[in-house]
C-alpha cells in the first residue's frame, strides 16, 4: 500500500501500530506534491522543511507517549487560513506579500492537536468563484477527467478547489476549507470526496480572510465522511476572539458516523426538483433516498417554498458583506501598494485596488457597493435581509417534520476550464442547491455517490438542524457505506 492511500483514520492507525513513522509520511506526500502539484496547481506555498520538522516532533511525541488527535497526520491548509510566519494569499495579488505575524483558531487547534502541515491549498480569489480559475496563483485542474475526452481540463470546483483536489489526487490526507455558498460541499463533489460545512459559529472565524462574514464557515474536507469528522471536532471550539463563535460542547463527531438511520425521518424539498437538471442526477437522488429507506429510515416530501429566492438572496448579501469586508485593501496597512510620485491618496487607492483584485472580486465589490448605496439599500439589501429569514424560517418549519434533508450537491458534474467562464450567471448557478444552508446557518455535507456517464464523480448533500453535525454524519456515512465509493481520479500519487 502507498503512504499516500491511507484515509486520516487509517493513517492514525497506521501511526499508532508503528507501521508507519509520521516522516515517512509526510514525505511521501512531499513526493507526490512535487510531483503532481506542476500539474494541478493545487498549492500555492509548500512548506516542505516545515512540515518535516513538525514530522520529527510528532514521531518525538509519540514515542514519549504523548500523542494528539491528529498527531503527526499530514494537511493542506486553504490559503485563506493565516499561518504565522507562513505566507497567506487568499489567492490575490493584493495579499501577494502578507505573511501574517499571527496564527488563526482553527489552524491553530490542528497544530495542538499534532497535524502537519504541507502548505497553502490554491482557492479562488478571496473565495469568490466556483470553479477554481479565478486564483491570481492560476486555475487548479481537477485530477479527474472524463472518459471519453481525457485532455480537457476540468474545474475542481470552488473555492476551495486546492483544498478538493490536493485530497482527491492523494496531495494531503486531509484539508481546511470554507463555504460561504457552497465552497466546500460543490469541490468536494466535484472531485469525489466528502466535505462538511458545519453550522454557522461551530469554527472559529478568527484568521480567517474574510468574504462575506454572516455566510462564511470553516469545514474540512477528506476522502470519508469519518475523515471529516476526525478533522471537525479538531477545528470546532468556542472562540472568544470570535464573537460568533458558538459557546456550546464539541461532540464525538467520528462516534456519530456509526449511529445508523434507522428511525429517522429524511426530508425530500420538492423545490430542488428544478427544471432542466440532467436525469443522471435525478437518477442519483432517488437512488440515495432508496438507500436510506433500505437501513430503516423513512423519506418526507416537504416544502422549502423560498428556495427560488435563495440564490438572487445570496448574490445580494454576499457581494454586500464583501464590498465592506475588502474596503481594508487601501495599500496603506498592509498588502500591495501601487503608487506614482506626487500622486494622491485618492489615486494610491485606485492603482491598488484596480491592480491587485482581480475581475471577479471587482465584479462583487461593485454589486455590493450598489446594492448598499443610498436609494439602493432598502431595494436590494433589506429586502434580501428579509427574504433570508424566511428561507430560514421555512427550514425551521421543515425540521419540525424531519430530522434530515437530503438533496442533490451540485447541478452537474465537473466543467471543462473553458466552458462558462465567459457567463457569470451560470457559473453562479452552480451553488443553487448549497446556498441555502449558509443562508440558514445550517450543517450542510457533501457525500460522493456515484459516477456520470463521462465517469466523473457526483455526489449527494446531507442538510441537518443547527448544530446537529452528529445526524448528518450519521446519515452521511449510511449513504457512504451504501454507495460502496470506490473509484479514483487519474491524475493522483501511486498511481
Amino acid at each position: 500500500m502507498h503512504p499516500t492511500d491511507f484515509t486520516l483514520r487509517g493513517a492514525i492507525d497506521a501511526l499508532n501500530e508503528g507501521i508507519i513513522t509520521s516522516v515517512e509520511l509526510t514525505q511521501a506526500h512531499l513526493d507526490a506534491i512535487a510531483a503532481l502539484n506542476p500539474r494541478l496547481n493545487a498549492y500555492i506555498t509548500v512548506t516542505g522543511e516545515q512540515a518535516l520538522e513538525q514530522a520529527r516532533a510528532s514521531d518525538a511525541r509519540r514515542k514519549e507517549g504523548i500523542a494528539g488527535p491528529l498527531e503527526g497526520v499530514p494537511l493542506a491548509i486553504k490559503d485563506l487560513f493565516c499561518t504565522a510566519g507562513t505566507l497567506t494569499t487568499a489567492g490575490s495579488r493584493i495579499l501577494g506579500n502578507f505573511t501574517p505575524p499571527y496564527e488563526s483558531t482553527v489552524s491553530a487547534n490542528l497544530l495542538r492537536d499534532g497535524a502537519v502541515f504541507l502548505g497553502k491549498a490554491n482557492l479562488d480569489e478571496f473565495a469568490m468563484g466556483s470553479s477554481n480559475t479565478t486564483s491570481a496563483f492560476g486555475p487548479v485542474e481537477n485530477p479527474w477527467s472524463r472518459a471519453n475526452d481525457p485532455d480537457t481540463r476540468l474545474v475542481p470546483g470552488g473555492s476551495s478547489g486546492g483544498s478538493a483536489a490536493a485530497v482527491a489526487a492523494r496531495l494531503a490526507l486531509g484539508a481546511t476549507a470554507t463555504d460561504t455558498g457552497g465552497s466546500i460541499r460543490q469541490p468536494a463533489a466535484f472531485c469525489g470526496i466528502a466535505g462538511i460545512k458545519p453550522t454557522y459559529g461551530r469554527c472559529s472565524r478568527f484568521g480567517i480572510v474574510a468574504f462575506a462574514s454572516s455566510l462564511d464557515q470553516a469545514g474540512p474536507v477528506a476522502r470519508t465522511v469519518e475523515d471529516c469528522a476526525i478533522l471537525l471536532k479538531s477545528m470546532a471550539g468556542f472562540d472568544p476572539k470570535d464573537s460568533t463563535s458558538a459557546d456550546i460542547p464539541v461532540p464525538d463527531f467520528a462516534a456519530a458516523c456509526a449511529r445508523g438511520v434507522k428511525g429517522l425521518r429524511i426530508g425530500v424539498p420538492k423545490e430542488y426538483r428544478l427544471e432542466g437538471t440532467p436525469p443522471e442526477i435525478e437518477a442519483l437522488w432517488e437512488q440515495g433516498l432508496a438507500w436510506l429507506r433500505e437501513q430503516g429510515a423513512e423519506t418526507v416530501e416537504i416544502s422549502l417554498p423560498h428556495t427560488k429566492y435563495a440564490l438572487p438572496t445570496y448574490y445580494i448579501v454576499a457581494p454586500a458583506e464583501a464590498s465592506s469586508n475588502l474596503a481594508r485593501y487601501d495599500g496603506v496597512r498592509f498588502g500591495l501598494r501601487v503608487t506614482e510620485p506626487n500622486s494622491d491618496l485618492r489615486d494610491l487607492y485606485e492603482r491598488t485596488r484596480a491592480q491587485g483584485f482581480g475581475a471577479e472580486v471587482r465584479r462583487r465589490i461593485l454589486i455590493g457597493t450598489y446594492v448598499l448605496s443610498a436609494g439602493y439599500y432598502d431595494a436590494y439589501y433589506l429586502k434580501a435581509q428579509k427574504i433570508r429569514a424566511l428561507i430560514k424560517r421555512d427550514f425551521d418549519d421543515a425540521f419540525g417534520k424531519v430530522d434530515a434533508i437530503v438533496t442533490p450537491a451540485t447541478p452537474s458534474a465537473a466543467f471543462g476550464m473553458d466552458e462558462k467562464q465567459d457567463d457569470p450567471v451560470k457559473m453562479y448557478l452552480n451553488d443553487v442547491f448549497t446556498v441555502t444552508a449558509n443562508l440558514a446557518g445550517l450543517p450542510g455535507l457533501a457525500v460522493p455517490a456515484g459516477l456520470d456517464a463521462q465517469g466523473l464523480p457526483l455526489g449527494l448533500q446531507v442538510i441537518g438542524r443547527s448544530f446537529d453535525e452528529e445526524t448528518v454524519f450519521a446519515v452521511g456515512t449510511a449513504i457512504e457505506q451504501a454507495a460502496g465509493f470506490t473509484a479514483l481520479p487519474r491524475l493522483r500519487a501511486g498511481a
